[in-house]
């Protein structure tokens, strides 16, 4: 069962960065990362790994960021969820945040819920 990360919305969060921006995904090295891409330390997703998280907004790669999840993103089709994590005093819809992480949410039945528009 996948925890609901709703609880997240709103929350500043720590993100440890795996994939930073303009790196290949290690199984397919044709998809370049538009954005980081990272985990929460100490947490649990569906897959029995930490919470996956985009880091919007940052335009440098980094190894890791602060910032508050403005979005989570369901996975209907998947077993775990994803957060979108943006700077904080970012404003961002879940139009912006579908269009940040469409490169790879693409591939996946994706719902993207915000706190508010």
């Amino acid at each position: 069962m996948k925890p609901d990360l709703r609880l997240y919305l709103g929350q500043r969060v720590r993100v440890v960065v795996d994939r930073p921006l303009g790196s290949a995904h290690p199984r397919d090295p044709r998809l370049i990362y538009p954005v980081n891409y990272g985990e929460l330390p100490g947490t649990l997703s569906g897959d029995g790994h930490p919470i996956d998280a985009y880091l919007l907004g940052w335009p440098e790669p980094l190894t890791e960021g602060q910032g508050t999840v403005v979005a989570v993103l369901v996975r209907a089709d998947d077993h775990e969820d994803k957060l979108a994590v943006a700077r904080d005093g970012a404003h961002w819809t879940a139009e912006l945040v579908r269009q940040a992480v469409h490169f790879q949410e693409q591939y996946f039945q994706t719902m993207v819920v915000v706190a508010r528009e």
